[in-house]
């Protein structure tokens, strides 16, 4: 018999309210987070993204805030991004309209006239970027003595952002005897180092990324070449429809976006050097899917969230294993199932290798890939010529179980030793992945025309650049 949150302590008005959105059992997270942190107790979370973080620590945050005054909130949330912290507060405010407690969020790129309007009209909980909330405090227009309630979510991010000497200023700032709720993917280094200056005996609450929900996402590995790329793309939107694809900087993302729309895929770029109304009418257009495709650089990793995103593409591999693991958590979240596809080029088999080993990936995983033993001996990827291995059927597909399905054009699902049942990973081992026999080819229909394969001259070959005659530039970066 499974849970049910007012067996955890969560009042009947706010578990009514998860009810009515279809939430009516915990997730890991919030089965251990909630009953100490309904207590009182100070908490330190380490879950995978996409496992219900939010709920865990919103719905305390609701039983037990209190009422705040002009420009004095109670509750102090903390997040990376600004999509983040949207999100965040987007999810707090049903969760405090049974107790009425009002809240609203507060990040650049934006003007600073709506925000103090809030504050003076009277904030219960903050939710925030902390470069603009250290802002708004030097400023005179919000004060912090009074929060006695504080959340920092996506703690290991804002390591790697450099915020962390602005969170512990403002934390600083704080209550003494306030109450802490940390969240994190991982909790070593300088995360550990905010747990045990700023937290009081706090409990524990760790769910590994091994668990159930995680393992129903495969990952799929494709040996590409620079050019090949944008076509594979291509045909994986085509394939799985949501899908957000990585690339790893700002023109990148927007020269993917444009070569995407003009294969016919509607797609949207979305990063730190867009506009706030740019990225918002990016995240509208991809979340009611209005856009086949969100192309994103590592800023939008941890800040967006988007239920039933299909794919995900790591267009240009991830620096590290933290990167890889939350960028492929915008799909399966919260036990969905979901796809990954690494385009993997000869020089990311350094990164590949880091990868395996950072998650104990099965080695048969990347073996398939051929990788050779060192980057001098690297070899020019083999074409299939259309052949599909594993008992994939035509399409390439392959039945992931009752939860969903495992698909990919010449995926093999591997079983190697020491690694969770449940977890898939598929590689490509003729290096190229097959195009689905079925798929309609994006392009046709009222937009008329094949898609313009990624390398491929507009114009004349010779140019400025001392390119010969007839010889195509290559893919610009």
């Amino acid at each position: 018999m499974s849970t049910a949150f007012t067996d955890l302590g969560v009042s009947a008005p706010i578990a009514s309210v998860l009810t009515a959105r279809g939430i009516t059992a915990p997730f890991p997270i919030q089965s251990l987070a909630l009953p100490p942190a309904l207590a009182g107790r100070d908490i330190c979370g380490r879950a995978p993204t996409g496992s219900g973080k939010t709920i865990a620590f919103g719905v305390p945050l609701a039983q037990r805030v209190g009422r705040g005054k002009p420009a004095a909130p109670r509750g102090l949330v903390l997040a990376p991004t600004r999509e983040l912290a949207a999100q965040i507060q987007n999810e707090l405010r049903p969760l405090l309209s049974p107790v009425k407690r009002r809240v609203a969020s507060f990040y650049g790129g934006v003007g600073f006239g709506p925000q103090l309007k809030a504050l003076r009209s009277g904030v219960d909980v903050v939710v925030g970027c902390p470069g603009r909330i250290a802002d708004l405090v030097r400023r005179g227009d919000l004060v912090l003595d009074l929060v006695d309630l504080v959340v920092i979510d996506e703690a290991d991010r804002m390591a790697d952002m450099g915020f962390l000497p602005e969170v512990k200023r403002l934390l600083d700032m704080v209550q003494p005897d306030r109450q802490t709720m940390l969240f994190s993917a991982s909790l070593d280094g300088a995360v550990d180092v905010l747990v045990r200056r700023y937290q009081n005996d706090p409990v524990r609450c760790e769910v590994s990324s091994t668990t159930e929900e995680v393992d129903l996402t495969s990952h799929r590995f494709v040996r590409a070449r620079a050019e090949e790329r944008l076509a594979l793309t291509t045909d994986l939107v085509v394939e799985h429809g949501s899908t957000m694809i990585f690339c790893r900087t700002k023109h990148g993302a927007d020269r993917v976006a444009g070569q995407l729309q003009r294969a016919g895929v509607d797609a949207v770029p979305i990063h730190g050097g867009r506009s706030q109304s740019q990225r918002d009418r990016a995240l509208k257009a991809f979340a009611t899917g209005s856009a086949q495709a969100l192309v994103a650089t590592d800023v939008a990793a941890r800040g967006i969230h988007v239920d039933a995103v299909s794919c995900v593409v790591h267009y240009d591999f991830p620096a590290d294993h933290k990167d890889y693991l939350h960028r492929s958590g915008r799909t399966g979240r919260a036990g969905a199932t979901g796809t990954v596809v690494s385009l993997v080029m000869d020089g990311d088999f350094d990164s590949v290798r880091k990868v395996q080993r950072e998650l104990d990936l099965p080695a048969a995983a990347t073996a398939e890939l051929g990788l050779p033993s060192s980057p001098s001996r690297s070899s020019a990827p083999r074409r299939n010529n259309g052949r599909q291995s594993g008992a994939g059927g035509a399409n390439g597909r392959q039945s992931g179980g009752a939860n969903g399905r495992q698909s990919g054009a010449g995926g093999r699902q591997f079983s190697g030793e020491g690694r969770p049942s449940g977890r898939r990973y598929e590689a490509n081992g003729q290096g190229q992945a097959s195009r689905s026999a079925q798929a309609p080819r994006p392009g046709q229909g009222p937009r008329g025309g094949q898609p313009r394969r990624p390398g491929q001259s507009t114009g004349s070959p010779s140019g400025p650049g001392g390119r010969g005659k007839g010889r195509r530039p290559g893919p610009r970066y």
